[in-house]
């Protein structure tokens, strides 16, 4: 058993896709979300989208680095995180304006005082801000904010978005075929909108991130942080403390960060590209896969029909994945299964197109290359190719 399901954590999340089969799957069977008619408006030629999830076990270590350096600034960061999941998936089925948003704060109200919640709620605004100077419309209606320690040992930061969008402007995924390339862009690095190098981890696999990279001094010193009913051999076994330096690479003044930062750095969104790409290349893109819960292993769930995905020219694994694994003893099977390793965003389209996709990438200041290929097959598997080591097959 995988250290990451004996701390009671799943990447393919199977209980849940069970607990949801029998559900209406929408107009879109292939789409990234779910994709209902409009009953908002009774239009068919309109559609309707709802779409939740949150920053996970990522605000764990914002509520650590707080109380270890007193920095309230990286609550910033955790809205940023509840956002970008739920605003990234949308963009997954071509959704990148008039949006409105409902954020869901559950804390133990003993240990995550108002302050908290204001960097929380102010950031998020803040991150709209920002968007609507990229002609991303978000607007903020509100939300819940419940004081449920009984129920949550820290807090918890979740968000839904909403959006009406017109029903022949949805990436569907249906148009993924044999012989269409994969162009990644990178989920590392700094891009013309961020303010510093990101480590490209984002939100997904952070218990794994947590507890194989920080040592016995979280466990001993907060409780809180913690299952206490799991065993110590798999409870914080790394050898690092959040203030441990590591220095950045690819940033301007080569500035040194800490492993907390590195950890805590914002889920990028690629929404101003996508923007980009969808208002002026809609016809180009033939699926959009967002390497989120399930990492590289994620565009199975959403082909078309049979298709053999080759991975082939991924990018350079990123320090903190390295970080992680040399902390876990993982296998690179399972890295690549639970975190995106350096990319979190797949184009799927025809070769003669992927140059428009990098471009748009690039003016931004995000890597991207042709990272693999579609080829037919007798059912759906992915092969990952890494750096000349024995093929991954899933």
């Amino acid at each position: 058993m995988s250290l990451y399901s004996q701390r009671g954590v799943s990447a393919q999340k199977e209980e849940v896709h069970e607990a949801v089969k029998n559900l209406d799957q929408g107009l879109f069977s292939n789409a990234f979300c779910k994709v209902y008619p409009d009953y908002l408006g009774g239009d068919t030629n309109w559609i309707n989208v709802m779409h939740a999830d949150g920053a996970g076990t990522k605000s764990i270590l914002a509520y650590l680095y707080w109380k270890e350096t007193g920095d309230i600034s990286v609550w910033k960061g955790i809205a940023q995180d509840a956002v970008v999941m739920n605003l990234d998936d949308l963009l997954c089925v071509g959704i990148y304006d008039n949006i409105v948003f409902n954020s869901t704060i559950d804390r133990n109200k003993h240990l995550i005082p108002g302050e908290v919640l204001s960097a929380i709620i102010n950031g998020t605004q803040e991150l709209f801000d920002t968007l609507k100077s990229f002609g991303v419309n978000i607007h903020y209606l509100g939300g819940e904010t419940a004081d449920v320690g009984d129920v949550v040992r820290t807090v918890a930061v979740n968000g839904t978005m909403t959006c009406r969008w017109p029903k022949s402007k949805i990436i569907s995924n249906d148009k993924i075929a044999a012989g269409d390339v994969i162009v990644g862009l990178a989920s590392y690095g700094q891009s013309t909108y961020e303010t510093q190098y990101n480590s490209g981890l984002g939100s997904n696999g952070l218990t794994s991130a947590r507890h194989d990279v920080l040592n016995k001094y979280y466990a001993e010193n907060f409780k809180e942080s913690y299952d206490n009913n799991l065993p110590d051999e798999v409870v914080y076994i790394g050898d690092n403390k959040l203030t441990t330096h590591f220095k950045s690479p690819n940033t301007d003044n080569g500035s040194p960060t800490t492993i907390g930062q590195l950890l805590l750095s914002p889920t990028r969104t690629y929404a101003p590209v996508l923007k980009q790409l969808l208002q002026h290349h809609f016809d180009k893109i033939h699926g959009l896969i967002h390497c989120s819960g399930g990492g590289q292993t994620k565009c199975l769930k959403y082909l078309p029909g049979n298709f053999k995905i080759v991975k082939d020219n991924l990018f350079e694994v990123p320090p903190v994945f390295q970080i992680i694994q040399k902390g876990s003893g993982s296998s690179l099977r399972e890295m690549y299964e639970v975190f995106n390793m350096g990319c979190r965003l797949e184009i799927y389209c025809a070769g003669d197109d992927a140059a428009t996709m990098i471009s748009a990438a690039e003016s931004f200041g995000i890597a991207a290359q042709i990272i693999g290929r579609v080829e037919a097959g007798e059912k759906k598997e992915l092969v990952i190719r890494n750096f000349g080591q024995e093929d991954i097959i899933y």
